[in-house]
Parts: structure tokens; C-alpha cells; sequence
């Protein structure tokens, strides 16, 4: 049974379909509609569609429900719905349980694209945002109302690697009556531990490390089946913000290898970190798995390692930063990360762009930041590209 197979066994056969010919890869089931035998069938499918009946792409698909069903075995919830990027996950999570005159409290130290749906998409529609700041308890139990809908947060923030304690978390808006809804990319879907720990919907950018080697975009929601089918599905089927078929098969090829990908770019980003410390350039290294990290002992708790990512603080700012970037030869200059590749961004002029100089100061994006998303090449090939680079910022 399933329910005893272990990760990486998980990520290779679970959700599984065959067709009568019996294929040992995922089909891909390139259709926009599906023939129904009479039209009996038809009208008892439009009332209720079985748990393997399907109707039009737009509401679902098989190559589509096995990746569904693939992750919600990874990430422990009883349902997931693929979206056809990450912000479709984020804004179809939010958008399909909110209404005019709901509270939202969420963490300041997001995206920019989930900022801007919360600061101005949810606004637009008379939703009420309180923002805090993630790592602090009390700010959180000061905002947290009995009147609370949701909260929201990244469980590792973008880009500063901040962690939010999703467990006590979990336990201040649960008093209040509110979900749960996390943002889980940075933590990926084999270090998490988001539902153990309370979290009641999870969200990802499939792009990232699901997907892991820069093909397609994609996303998906992880939650209960009451949350999936009747609140999530409802909006993202009427709104048309579903994953495709084929994207959905890229998906499915992804994670046959996404432990394996996972706990070797981790492995380096370690590495890497600990290379970068104590640097003459750099005014911070920031790790969550380095002992020196003031969430070290919460990151372990929560994910039991680091993690992909590494950022650091070129300290003469971002001429030297961008001398940094141009230097690089093995590391790419890109703005995705999870990637297969090491990608290496300035937040401050691209992710976070459209934040104003107070809020970059805020959330600590400098103007010599440098957010490294680790990929798959030789650790020591990497440190030495780092180290070249730095020599010339």
C-alpha cells in the first residue's frame, strides 16, 4: 500500500495511471474534452463527476490528477489541485476563501508578486491585510483576531531566508479560528513538514524544485479535500487558472528525481556557506542551516536542513554586486532558483524591484544582496566560481 512507501518511492510511482496499453511512463493526455458513452452519462458526469470521470481540461485531466495525487502523498494532505504557475497557487488559495470584509494577517517578508496580490488585488476587493513581522510571536498574537480569516506567510522568506515558526503559528490562528496557508517553496516538498506542524493549506511554485531543471511553469495547492474540491476547485475551474497536461507530465518526470536533487543541492549550499563566511567582502552570510544562523535550531526543528539557498551581502553595495554577477562563470544570472543549474539574483533590482527603498530596508534587501539558489554541479567547482567573482567585485 502507498501509505508505507517511503519518499523516494513515493516520487516514482505514486498517483499512478495506465491506459489499456499497459505504458510504463505517464501518458500524457493531450485533450481538451472528453466523449461520454450516452448522454446519459453525460448529464450524471455534469452532476457529479466520479473519483477517475473527467470533463474538460480546465476542470481536470489525468496526466494532471496523477501529478495531484503524486504530491498530496509527498506533502501528507488529502488533496492538491495544479495550478498553472505559483502566484495562480498563491493568488486561487487566497482569493477562493476571501471575501469583502475578511482579515488577513500575513508576514511582510514575501515575493513581490505575493505582496502585490496582498497589498493590492485583496485591498481592490475589500479585504482587510495586517502585516508582521514573520519571526515575531507577539506581533503575530497582537494581530491574530477571533475575526481572523487566514493567516500567510513563507515558511523561509524571499530572499533573507527567514524563518517563520509555523507551529506556533498554527496554534495562535487556530485559536482564532483561522487557516493556515503557507508558501512553502523555499522549504520544497522534501524538507517540509508544514502539515505536521499545523499548517492547513501549502502552497507551491511547481517551476521551482518540482520541476527543477527550468522547463515550465507551474504551481499547485495542497490541503484538505473539503478545502480542494469545494473551495479551491470551484474558483481556479471557473477562473482557468489550471496546470496543462503537458506541464503536468514535466511535473510528474520531475519528481522521480526530487529527493535526490533536493538533499544534493542542500549538501552544497552548506558547503558553500560555510566557504562564504568570515569573506572580506561580504558583510553577511545567511544559512539557516550554519550553526551561527539565529534560527538554526528552528530551521532543523522545522525542515531538518538549510535548505537550497544561500544569500549573502556584498558590502560595498551594488556597483560591487553587479561586478560580482558579471563575473561569474559557472553560476547564471537569472531570477528562478530550485533550478538544476546555480542561479544567482539581485533582488533589490529584480525580484523586489517594485518594493520602495524603505520596505527593501525593512525586509534587510540590500543593495548588495545576492539570493544563490544552489544546483546540481561539483560544490568545489562553485566555491571556486564564488570566490574568482568576489575577487573582482
Amino acid at each position: 500500500m502507498s501509505e508505507t512507501w517511503n519518499t523516494r518511492t513515493k516520487l516514482v510511482h505514486e498517483g499512478s495511471r495506465r491506459s489499456q496499453y499497459g505504458e510504463m511512463a505517464e501518458a500524457i493526455f493531450l485533450t481538451q474534452g472528453f466523449v461520454y458513452p450516452t448522454a446519459e452519462a453525460a448529464e450524471a458526469r455534469f452532476v457529479q463527476a466520479g473519483a477517475d470521470e473527467f470533463i474538460y481540461a480546465r476542470y481536470g485531466n489525468p496526466t494532471t490528477r496523477m501529478f495531484e495525487e503524486r504530491i498530496a502523498a509527498l506533502e501528507g494532505t488529502e488533496d492538491a489541485f495544479a495550478t498553472a504557475s505559483g502566484m495562480a497557487a498563491v493568488s486561487g488559495a487566497l482569493t477562493s476563501m476571501l471575501r469583502a470584509g475578511d482579515h488577513v494577517v500575513s508576514s511582510r517578508a514575501l515575493f513581490g508578486s505575493c505582496l502585490y496580490v496582498l497589498e493590492e488585488v485583496l485591498a481592490r476587493f475589500g479585504v482587510k491585510v495586517t502585516f508582521v513581522d514573520g519571526a515575531d510571536l507577539e506581533q503575530w498574537h497582537a494581530a491574530v483576531t477571533p475575526g481572523t480569516k487566514a493567516v500567510f506567510f513563507e515558511s523561509m522568506s524571499n530572499p533573507t531566508l527567514e524563518l517563520v515558526d509555523i507551529r506556533a503559528v498554527s496554534e495562535i490562528a487556530h485559536a482564532a479560528g483561522a487557516l493556515v496557508v503557507v508558501d512553502n517553496v523555499f522549504a520544497t516538498p522534501i524538507f517540509s513538514r508544514a502539515v505536521d506542524q499545523g499548517a492547513d493549506v501549502i502552497v507551491y511554485s511547481a517551476t521551482k524544485h518540482i520541476d527543477g531543471q527550468g522547463r515550465a511553469l507551474g504551481g499547485v495547492v495542497c490541503g484538505t479535500q473539503a478545502f480542494v474540491r469545494k473551495v479551491l476547485e470551484p474558483y481556479m475551474k471557473h477562473t482557468g487558472g489550471s496546470m496543462s497536461p503537458f506541464t503536468s507530465w514535466i511535473m510528474l518526470n520531475g519528481m522521480a528525481t526530487l529527493d535526490l536533487r533536493c538533499r544534493a543541492m542542500a549538501e552544497s549550499a552548506r558547503s558553500i556557506a560555510q566557504a562564504l563566511q568570515g569573506h572580506e567582502k561580504l558583510g553577511r552570510v545567511i544559512y539557516p542551516g550554519l550553526e551561527s544562523h539565529p534560527q538554526h535550531a528552528l530551521c532543523m526543528e522545522q525542515m531538518g536542513s538549510g535548505g537550497t539557498l544561500v544569500t549573502f551581502d556584498i558590502a560595498a553595495g551594488k556597483e560591487a554586486a553587479f561586478r560580482f554577477l558579471n563575473a561569474l562563470e559557472i553560476a547564471k544570472i537569472s531570477n528562478n532558483l530550485g533550478d538544476a543549474k546555480t542561479i544567482a539574483t539581485h533582488p533589490a533590482t529584480t525580484t523586489h524591484q517594485r518594493l520602495p527603498q524603505d520596505q527593501k530596508d525593512s525586509l534587510g534587501i540590500t543593495p548588495g544582496l545576492i539570493r544563490l539558489s544552489v544546483g546540481l554541479e561539483d560544490a568545489g567547482d562553485l566555491i571556486a566560481d564564488l570566490m574568482q567573482a568576489l575577487e573582482r567585485a
